[in-house]
Formats: C-alpha cells, sequence, structure tokens
C-alpha cells in the first residue's frame, strides 16, 4: 500500500473551485503536479499570481504525464462527459465536481466505465465532510431521532441576485438546463439523503426564474466576482429559484427551498431532521454546532469537539479552533487518497453512483416541473 504522500494529482479548472482543490491537496500532503486551464496562457497566468503549480497545456498532456495518479476535474458541466471519459481511458483516477454530467444518460455511460475500469471514482458532494453533518447521519442512523418523519431546509445565495450579475452557469449551453437545483440543490439532496440514509423516492418541483433579462458582460467573469464593462442583454432559461416537495422511502416528507437569489445569504446550507423521537439541525453559517431537540427535555447544542464527536470525521483541530468549508474537501480528499493508495475503491466518500442518481433526481426535477406533477426518479433513470 503506497503512502498517500507519495501520490501525485492534476487539477483540470483555475477558477475559484479549482483553487480550492488544489489548496486541500496541499494540505494533505499530495502533491500538486501541474494545473489545466481554459487556455496555456490563462494557466499560466494563473500559476504565477495564486501561486499554482506549474501549468499544463491541455487535459491530453496532463493524462500523458506518468507521475499523475488523480485527475480533478473542475471545468464547467458540460465538459464533464467528455473529460472524465478520457480520464478514465487514460487509467487515472477522477474526483469530478458535480454535476457528474448533463444528463442521466451520460452520468450511467460513466458510472459504468468507472465501475469497470476498477479505478477510484468520486463526485465532490463535500458538504457531508463537515464534521458535525458526519455526526448527525451517525445519530440519526442509530436512532436517536426515532423514525424519521420530516427532512426540510435548503440551500441559499445570493451571489445572482442582480441582473448584472453574470457566470457561465447561467448559459445552459455550458451548465445545463437545472442552475440551481443542478448547482447547489444537488449538495442538499445529497446531504439530506446522507444524513437520513433515506433515498428520495418522488419529487414535486417547481422552478421559478426571477430575473427573465440579465446582461451578460462580453468579456470573461469568474465565479463569485463582479461583472464590469460593456454588456448586453441575454434572455434567461434556466432557474433562479427552486421549491421541492420531497417524498423519502418508508413514508417520510420532505421539502427544499433553492435559491441563487437571497440577499444575504451568502453560502447557506440548512437541514432539518423531525423524527418521533427527537430532532437534529444543522446550518452550515454555524457548521461547528448540531442542534438537538426533544420534547421532555431542554434542547441542546453540541459544539464540535473531537473528544465528544462520535462521527467518523472529528476535524483536525482542537474544539473551540473552527473549520469551515476549505476544510470539506480535505477530509473529502483524505478517504479519496486513502482508496487510490490502497489500489481499490472505498466506501467512506461519494462516488460516481452517487453523482450519477444526481442526475437522475435533477431529470426527475425536470419532467416534474415541466409536467406540473409528482415524479419518481426511477421512472427516468438510465440503466
Amino acid at each position: 500500500m503506497r503512502a498517500i504522500s507519495d501520490l501525485k494529482a492534476a487539477v483540470v479548472g483555475t477558477g475559484f473551485i479549482g483553487l480550492v482543490h488544489v489548496e486541500a491537496l496541499r494540505r494533505l500532503g499530495v502533491e500538486v503536479t501541474g494545473v489545466v486551464g481554459s487556455s496555456p496562457e490563462r494557466a499560466r497566468e494563473k500559476a504565477r499570481s495564486y501561486p499554482l503549480p506549474s501549468a499544463y497545456d491541455s487535459l491530453e498532456q496532463a493524462l500523458a504525464d506518468p507521475q499523475v495518479d488523480v485527475v480533478h476535474l473542475t471545468t464547467p458541466n458540460h465538459l464533464h462527459y467528455p473529460q472524465v471519459k478520457e480520464v478514465l481511458a487514460a487509467g487515472k483516477h477522477c474526483v469530478c465536481e458535480k454535476p457528474l454530467a448533463l444528463s442521466s444518460a451520460e452520468s450511467a455511460e460513466l458510472l459504468r466505465l468507472a465501475e469497470r475500469s476498477g479505478l477510484v471514482h468520486c463526485t465532490n458532494f463535500n458538504i457531508r465532510f463537515y464534521p458535525q453533518v458526519q455526526e448527525a447521519r451517525l445519530r440519526v442512523g442509530r436512532g436517536d431521532a426515532g423514525d424519521v418523519w420530516n427532512v426540510h431546509g435548503g440551500y441559499l445565495q445570493d451571489w445572482l441576485l442582480l441582473d448584472t450579475d453574470w457566470n457561465w452557469r447561467l448559459d445552459p449551453a455550458a451548465g445545463g438546463k437545472l442552475r440551481a437545483v443542478g448547482d447547489i440543490g444537488s449538495h442538499w439532496l445529497d446531504l439530506a439523503q446522507f444524513v437520513t440514509g433515506l433515498r428520495v423516492e418522488s419529487v414535486l418541483a417547481d422552478l421559478a426564474t426571477t430575473i427573465p433579462v440579465r446582461q451578460r458582460p462580453t468579456g470573461p467573469v469568474e465565479t463569485f466576482t463582479a461583472a464590469t464593462g460593456e454588456t448586453e442583454p441575454v434572455e434567461m432559461q434556466t432557474e433562479d429559484l427552486a421549491h421541492l416537495l420531497l417524498r423519502f422511502e418508508g413514508g417520510a416528507r420532505g421539502s427544499c427551498v433553492v435559491s441563487q437569489v437571497s440577499a444575504g445569504r451568502r453560502n447557506r446550507v440548512s437541514l432539518e431532521v423531525d423524527g418521533s423521537a427527537g430532532a437534529i439541525a444543522w446550518d452550515s453559517e454555524r457548521n461547528e454546532e448540531l442542534w438537538l431537540g426533544h420534547r421532555g427535555r431542554p434542547n441542546e447544542t453540541l459544539w464540535r469537539d473531537p473528544g465528544l464527536n462520535e462521527g467518523p470525521v472529528r476535524g483536525s483541530v482542537p474544539a473551540g479552533h473552527h473549520e469551515g468549508f476549505a476544510d470539506t474537501f480535505k477530509e473529502l480528499y483524505a478517504a479519496v487518497y486513502r482508496a487510490v493508495a490502497a489500489g481499490e475503491p472505498g466506501d467512506d466518500y461519494p462516488t460516481f453512483r452517487d453523482g450519477h442518481w444526481e442526475n437522475v433526481l435533477a431529470d426527475a426535477v425536470l419532467v416534474s416541473n415541466d409536467e406540473r406533477r409528482w415524479v419518481q426518479p426511477h421512472s427516468v433513470e438510465v440503466r
């Protein structure tokens, strides 16, 4: 078995999330041999300014490097499907940002290829790796909340609140037919199913485009940065806002609000699980806390504390020394790279199977919204 520190990675994509991947790998002790940008010039510019490792001229050059064990794909959504196929064909382990593909037909093919290859494959659902999320999963799983009745919450952002806000995700050709649900709603749906251990069996979706026309800059704009310079009006075809009603296996009901136009909410994920014996709630804006609700005694707040937490992820610093968003990537990659070092896929991180299921749910959301009815995800799944 190899040591994690002996493994090497290449990161494809030099935007906001690509930099998060690079930094997490460095903290884990994994050498990043190089990055791939949208162009060789952009990659070299980013490599000088961040700083980043040296730039590859292309994905093909990175895949041809015998040093590279794992490839991280942080590119626009429409590139995931062809790039994952290239990575697997080159015999490299693969970490892919969500969504895994633009449809369940594409993600089903990627899942088949990945599982036949024997390579380690991961869909980057990092929210699972907050310590208090892991604690919530453990407590729900052992029955602390009793029979689960109700699962509710949402994912709220405000970075697309103005008609002048722009990003490649607003273009369906690059981001897909679903935007808010595909981008951040997929995280919430994965989180809810991960914590409860229950799959979504049916969905009723109501999508809204609150800003029908946006001003697209004539020049490039990075994620979470303001546009400047000249613009042109573009009619929007994807949702800013979604309300989802859910039915889980076992009879539990759920509801979720997904929004990229909620003023003041920079990046808030919230989840509450209500059951016959109690309730458990977590909020990313107070991610070190886990709220435990009771009927016959005072409610409790459990702070992240490696000495008190029982979940498999407890954080890497002592209690009172807060961890956050970037730490979830490190914890996720620790699990992925343990599997790479062992030479076979593991079971303690989200795989392409999880990514495919989220694509199945996304297809169901689209059908539900278009036809104004409840839809069972398996009815649109491609096997």
